[in-house]
């Protein structure tokens, strides 16, 4: 465990309401947490919880209160706004990070409440974007995760069960290397021509080139990285892709599928999120045919 970071906690995907968000994830075929509100800011949340980690559906209640940039975020675009890692130890990553000359924030508190009753809190460590090629990164421990996770809101109809990959696009992966061998450890990384493999411990960075990026998924073909990286693509681990197929189709929910069987849901459906349901293995595929 290199600087006690565990891997991926969860993905965080900026919406700009909150209501139309959940009726959208409810409709691909997930359970949805009660809304959990931040204690002192302006914004709320959503979450699809899983065993290990989670995406969580962050929008703002109240533009007068601190909204974390979220409010500059959704003036551009609806997607995946940020990833956090799991830490162990808040106060040891922040220290090493410090050390290695990321210049991380100061390990701060924040808490929500669940259903307007239940306080979960959280310690974070947040990286400053320029030491890490403006790849927005935090590190996250969760206080009170027994109060996290309740039984049936794991059990996803779609067949989801974690987080297997976030893929990211830049004009040149390799520029972020030195950062995130700072991050993770240069034994995390697995480099490419095109592409950069950044292992977490749990989960795993794919950074790619807008190239790669068509290649992988076809539905952004014309997006264009403008230099700064920007998280593309969320690939989630299913128990079954035939099953979860069926259930999309039941769902009536239109999607691609490729020869390996992972299943693709467009950014327009999603939130503006390349939403993927893969079996286990699917980002070495993905590797593979980029190579």
């Amino acid at each position: 465990m290199v600087n006690h970071i565990m891997g991926i906690d969860h993905a965080i995907v900026g919406v700009r309401d909150l209501a139309h968000a959940r009726t959208t994830y409810e409709r691909l075929g997930f359970h949805v947490t009660p809304l959990g509100r931040h204690v002192g800011w302006g914004t709320a949340n959503y979450c699809l919880m899983f065993p290990a980690d989670y995406v969580e559906l962050l929008g703002i209640v109240d533009a007068e209160q601190f909204t974390n940039n979220l409010d500059r975020f959704l003036e551009r675009r609806e997607g995946l706004l940020s990833l956090a890692l799991r830490s162990a130890n808040p106060e040891g990553t922040h220290e090493a990070w410090q050390a290695a000359g990321l210049e991380p924030a100061a390990v701060s508190d924040l808490s929500r409440l669940l259903d307007s009753e239940v306080e979960l809190r959280f310690k974070n460590v947040v990286l400053t974007p320029a030491t890490t090629g403006e790849l927005p990164l935090l590190a996250c421990a969760p206080l009170t995760p027994d109060l996290m996770r309740e039984p049936e809101w794991l059990d996803h109809p779609n067949g989801a069960v974690g987080i297997e990959s976030i893929t990211v696009v830049l004009d040149d992966p390799g520029t972020l290397a030195v950062s995130m061998a700072k991050v993770f450890g240069a034994t995390n990384l697995t480099e490419t021509d095109d592409t950069l493999a950044v292992h977490t411990g749990h989960g795993v960075l794919l950074l790619t080139t807008p190239d790669g990026l068509s290649m992988l998924h076809p539905e952004m073909d014309a997006l264009a990285a403008n230099g700064a990286p920007m998280l593309a693509a969320l690939t989630l681990l299913v128990r079954d892709p035939v099953e979860t197929a069926a259930e999309l189709d039941r769902r009536e929910i239109a999607y691609r599928r490729d020869a390996g069987g992972t299943i693709g849901v467009s950014p327009e459906h999603t939130h503006g999120v390349m939403l993927e349901f893969a079996a286990a293995g699917g980002v070495a595929r993905a590797a593979a045919r980029l190579v």
